[in-house]
């Protein structure tokens, strides 16, 4: 890469434009060449004639997307941290101390350091588009902003602004980023250029360096701004960091100490050294490390596209159908008209399409109201959903993909039907979550064109999609599908065929772990705590249960028993549980009562009786039943991933496993945690809870058990 290309400063009249397109690279990024170029580019302004320098970028639909991430996954000691941020902040102390007045020209994404250099500027302008999206993501790799970024947002913005901005490390669309302050102007894309040169122009005759520092507006503010209030909002904002996080996630913190001890600070060396050293101490961290993988196993798929043979292309995907519109069929249907995507759906009554238009007419309206679009933009998105009873307009579609109940018989029926009414090469996709597709198939006249399209619940939030390929599944429906997945903003991995393909295959063993424990006396709510607040999980075993539905888990625990054998047993209460008609959250009453509209309250004291049970006396610490849980998913992973080879990598099962379960993605995934543990010391507990607690299931399997015989890991 050409580094003196890819950062060039040209002069018109007494204004100097910096542009950077870094060559080669999709986006522009701050390495550590770069920043030593865009600090020669700064040297050549302050000596120049200029009265005002302009930053603008040449890619399409980057601004800066941030720091060389790669770098920060190199740097090991505090020294490597302290002498790699100490060189950032010096550069964009220098580029705040420029003579010339400074405008960063926003278009595309700004984040991370990107966000930090248009901070050290006097003024910022930026595009209407889409694409514009602005913030401090750092906390998301578990470290904290570190080129100034702590310092400078706050008397930018204000601090209650710049604690929601930095502690959620999620980036403002260009409205929100001027309605906060970070941006003083938005223009239509169109005219970004013209505008901001204009502008320039203007400074140059008439204005001067701003230094412009946040004045709260209202006596709220005022009050909660002033050396009084900001106790409450930092007290506040750490309460509210630790009840999302349970501590598990460091950055957070060390980011609202960073402020308390700076804001209001007029020294800028003192302020930005605080910051140093508390971005010190969080790079070095395990947490951080791991949400570095875990950023890298989500760059992994935007670069893949499901198969190996790169020469085999995805079909062009417009008009998707939809075959069910229950809550799943709404969701997915959602999804897709949101990208821009035409969805119809088809169903036995228009009381079923009513409720799908519904969910996913509520959904925009949330967005809605919180301004994230307008009402042409709600519209909009609305129009392209439409449905009906029959097969109209199927036969302009380029995708279907099927949702309805988890029958065989049923799905291949209306499979072959749906077949008849498309284009021969069009494709169906089966959203089913436990069904074979390979016997699926048998009900597609060309099962080439068909495949497994596995979303997860709730469709609008969970990223992950599970693509099954069956054995007659071609290429170029699997690559058709995958792109299909990422087009509507999902994460996809490509799966085997097996029973409850991959993540419900290492999530069922955990589950039914769980009901083990609450069966030999463990309390519901305890025993669910230890698998948030202390492990952190999004929710407990028991609690993921009731959201499924117990028929659904209990019916599954059955199929993975016809499948495994021995390696799955039944709990006595499961059986029990079918016969009280408890089926959770879906009826109200599950190991948790429910309010009328499905909200969790306190766990229901009223099952030991009614379950024949004896009131509990948790026999069993936190270590016990974290390990039976965890470890049994970790057990069948080594089957799965080395045995039957469900998927390729441990990276696909990180992936998976954090983005269709929730597993905490400060431990890294599954595989990742597992690799910390070691193999021998899982073999071990296991072996040792089998005897202790007479059950054959927890025994280590053939996998694990060689891997703990050479003390193998997933990733080493």
């Amino acid at each position: 890469m050409s580094i003196q290309e890819s950062i060039r400063v040209r002069f018109e009249q007494d204004i100097a434009v910096l542009e950077m397109d870094l060559v080669g690279e999709k986006v522009n990024k701050l390495s550590t060449p770069v920043m030593k170029r865009f600090h020669e580019a700064l040297e050549q302004v302050k000596v120049s004639s200029a009265k005002v320098l302009v930053i603008k970028s040449l890619k399409p639909k980057i601004f800066v997307a941030g720091a060389d991430i790669e770098e920060i996954k190199n740097l090991v000691t505090p020294e490597d941290f302290e002498k790699a941020v100490k060189g950032g902040q010096d550069i964009f102390n220098f580029l705040e101390d420029l003579p010339q007045i400074t405008i960063a020209s926003i278009h595309g994404a700004c984040a991370g350091g990107g966000c930090e250099l248009i901070l050290a500027c006097d003024y910022r302008i930026a595009s209407e588009d889409s694409s514009t999206r602005i913030g401090l993501p750092e906390t998301q790799l578990g470290i904290i902003p570190g080129f100034g970024g702590c310092v400078r947002l706050p008397r930018v913005v204000g601090l209650q602004a710049a604690l929601d901005v930095i502690l959620a490390g999620k980036l403002l669309n260009a409205k929100k980023a001027k309605k906060t302050g970070l941006v003083d102007k938005l223009v239509h894309p169109g005219i970004l250029a013209e505008v901001t040169m204009s502008w320039a122009r203007e400074l140059a005759k008439t204005g001067a360096k701003r230094r412009k520092v946040y004045t709260p507006v209202g006596i709220v503010n005022q009050i909660l701004e002033g050396s009084l209030g900001r106790g409450v909002v930092f007290n506040k904002a750490k309460a509210e960091v630790l009840k999302k996080t349970h501590g598990h996630y460091p950055a957070p913190l060390h980011a609202i100490e960073v402020i308390k001890k700076t804001y209001g600070q007029s020294d800028r060396e003192a302020a930005l050294k605080i910051e140093r050293e508390h971005f010190c101490q969080v790079g070095v961290t395990a947490v951080s490390k791991n949400l570095i993988h875990v950023f890298y196993l989500t760059e992994m798929v935007k670069k893949q596209t499901g198969v190996s043979n790169a020469m085999i292309k995805a079909k062009e995907v417009k008009s998707v159908g939809v075959l069910g519109a229950g809550t799943m069929g709404g969701g997915i249907a959602y999804i897709g008209a949101d990208k821009g995507l035409n969805m119809r759906i088809k169903d036995l009554n228009f009381e079923a399409l009513g409720k799908a238009y519904k969910h996913a007419s509520d959904l925009w309206l949330k967005l809605l109201k919180k301004k994230v679009i307008d009402k042409y933009q709600y519209k909009q998105k609305l129009d392209l959903v439409s449905g009906g009873l029959d097969y109209a307009g199927f036969k302009t579609l380029d995708v279907a993909i099927e949702a309805i109940v988890e029958d065989m018989n049923i799905k291949k029926k209306v499979i072959g039907e749906t077949a008849k009414n498309m284009r021969a090469d069009a494709i169906i996709a089966t959203n089913t979550s436990s069904l074979s597709v390979t016997e699926m198939a048998e009900g597609h006249p060309r099962p080439e064109f068909f495949v497994g399209m596995h979303f997860f619940n709730p469709v609008d939030k969970m990223p992950l999609v599970e693509v099954i390929k069956g054995p007659k599944t071609s290429e170029e429906t699997v690559v058709t599908i995958f792109e299909l997945s990422k087009k509507m903003g999902k994460m996809p991995v490509v799966v085997k065929d097996g029973p409850g393909f991959l993540v419900n295959r290492l999530l069922i063993p955990y589950l039914n772990e769980a009901v083990f424990l609450f069966q030999e006396g463990m309390d519901i709510k305890t025993l669910d705590d230890y698998y948030v607040k202390t492990f952190g999980m999004p929710m407990g075993p028991l609690a993921l249960m009731d959201e499924v539905g117990l028929d659904v888990g209990i019916k599954v625990v059955k199929i993975f028993k016809k499948a495994f054998g021995d390696r799955i047993e039944i709990p006595e209460v499961m059986e029990k549980i079918e016969k009280t008609g408890r089926l959770g959250k879906k009826n109200g009453k599950g190991f948790y009562q429910y309010t009328s509209d499905g909200k969790r309250l306190e766990a229901d004291p009223g099952i030991y009786a009614e379950l024949g049970m004896k009131s509990p006396t948790n026999p069993y610490g936190e270590k016990e039943c974290l390990e039976r849980g965890i470890f049994s998913m970790i057990n069948e992973c080594t089957e799965a991933l080395n045995e039957d080879r469900i998927v390729e990598t441990p990276h696909e099962v990180d992936l998976a496993m954090i983005m269709g379960t929730g597993f905490p993605p400060f431990r890294g995934g599954l595989c990742k945690y597992s690799d910390s543990i070691g193999s021998l010391n899982i073999a071990n507990a296991l072996e040792e809870y089998a005897v202790q607690r007479k059950a054959k299931r927890l025994k280590p399997l053939k996998a694990l058990d060689q891997m703990a015989k050479t003390q193998r890991s997933f990733y080493y």
